[in-house]
């Protein structure tokens, strides 16, 4: 790689595209890929980690309690939490639909975990979202009313897709 192609790198941001430049060139150059092909490659590969770069964002903006995903979630230990019903919820249908999830129930039964698995699938899907306990919700409502004055917190909430 020259100097210059390094730096307009740098200089435009592009630093997946600088760390696997040596190798895909190594690549097309064995496989004897297009120019465009070539290119192609690199730009895929920034591409895929702003990707991952904005889902790391939207997880660490979401508070996430636990990292619990619907995968890894122990069902065997829980056999109050109906599956079917969760893989429905991971659909994610109810968001479009401008639905709420409200899971309730006593201590240690896996609310925290199903929704935080829920929300980490959302994430995963371009949704933007925010843990919160319901303890703390009605507290966060009276706060943003007041500060907002509009009476209602679900008009100080608009456009936020809470779990």
């Amino acid at each position: 790689m020259t100097e210059e192609l390094e730096q307009l790198l740098k200089n435009l941001k592009l630093r997946r595209m600088l760390g696997v430049y040596d190798e895909q060139l190594r690549a097309a150059e064995k496989a004897q890929l297009s120019y465009s092909e070539f290119v192609a490659g690199l730009l895929r590969a920034q591409w895929h980690q702003r990707q991952e770069s904005a889902l790391e964002w939207r997880i660490k903006q979401a508070n996430l309690p636990e990292r619990w995903s619907l995968e890894t979630f122990p069902y065997a230990r829980q056999p109050g939490v109906n599956r079917k019903q969760i893989r429905g919820f991971a659909e994610l249908e109810f968001i479009a639909k401008a639905e709420n999830i409200v899971l309730t129930g006593d201590t240690g039964r896996g609310k925290t975990g199903l929704a935080c698995g829920l929300l980490l699938k959302a994430l995963e899907n371009g949704y933007r979202g925010q843990f919160v306990k319901a303890q703390n919700l009605s507290m966060r409502c009276t706060h943003r009313s007041r500060i907002v004055r509009r009476g209602s917190c679900s008009s100080a909430w608009r456009g936020w897709t809470s779990f």
